[in-house]
């Protein structure tokens, strides 16, 4: 079955900075993600999958995940919805993989996931956020006691908001992350397309992450690299961590309540930021060694 983890308490530090779809067809794709450098494995049954190989991907799926050799990396299965000829037989199937979370695609609403939680009553649920409606009950979607994190669709929500471009789609991409953060899941920002394009990537990552974004999902190996490491704490901020939390702590115990670190105030809630960087740079260092 598939292992519980305790997202709300792992939130701030278990790393999710990419999150790699990989094909469930394709054994030897299967194969080759269990040496690649991604956070999250997104082992995907919908888009990536041709209808005719719909039923058979289920089993090639299967037989990968029993095998093992993902080490650490948060392992979810994207299924197709529950409206195709295909979804209630990959839900069924899912549940009984060894993986640790079932993606459920185009959410519309809170009750798209009681579906999947009846039917399988001890998986975490994560919500792919695809749909203008799904958009407009992302409080609701993110408040359901079931889940752990969702993943932006922006290819589909584009195509449905006619948006041209990532600004067309920012009210969207910041709803959603508001509602995520204020049900403390995991929040993924969507792909980016033109996976020989370095600077573009770069760019967008830069920018989900200083929106708030936990990490990026990617349609390539080529683009992890760059993702895990503008996803990641950087040198600089660890060592500024470290030096807020030592001038913190002599602060409180000359009996004062804030400290000063390169001339701005460092208060207790500077310090829950510092002491989140320190604990998710341990443990990249620890998958990376995984």
């Amino acid at each position: 079955m598939c292992a519980q983890l305790n997202y709300e308490a792992d939130m701030t530090t278990r790393p999710t900075r990419s999150a790699l779809y990989i094909p469930g067809s394709k054994p030897r794709a299967l194969d080759k993600a269990r040496s690649l450098a991604c956070d999250v494995i997104l082992f995907d049954l919908e888009d990536a999958v041709a209808p005719d190989a719909k039923v058979s991907a289920r089993e090639t799926l299967s037989l990968a995940l029993e095998q093992g050799g993902y080490g650490t990396r948060l392992r979810l299965v994207r299924i197709n919805g529950l409206d195709t000829a295909w979804g209630a037989d990959d839900m069924a199937a899912v549940a009984g993989m060894s993986c640790d979370g079932i993606l459920i695609p185009k959410v519309d609403s809170a009750g798209d996931l009681d579906a999947v939680a009846q039917a399988v009553p001890d998986l975490p649920l994560w919500a792919m956020m695809e749909t203008p409606l799904g958009v407009l009950n992302a409080h609701t979607i993110c408040a359901h006691p079931r889940l752990s994190g969702v993943v932006m669709g922006t290819n589909d929500l584009a195509k449905d908001l006619t948006a041209r471009t990532r600004d067309g789609m920012r009210v969207a991409l910041q709803h959603c992350l508001l509602a995520a953060r204020a049900a403390r899941v995991v929040a993924i920002d969507g792909v980016f397309n033109a996976f020989k394009d370095d600077d573009g990537l770069r760019a967008e990552c830069e920018d989900g992450r200083d929106m708030g974004f936990d990490g990026k999902s990617l349609i390539h190996p080529a683009q992890l690299d760059i993702a895990n490491s503008i996803f990641g704490p950087t040198d600089a901020e660890i060592e500024l961590a470290r030096r807020q939390i030592a001038a913190f702590d002599e602060a409180v115990a000359a009996g004062q309540g804030v400290a000063v670190v390169d001339g701005r105030i460092v208060e207790n809630l500077h310090i829950v930021t510092a002491r989140a960087t320190l604990a998710k740079a341990d443990a990249i260092a620890e998958l990376e060694t995984a």
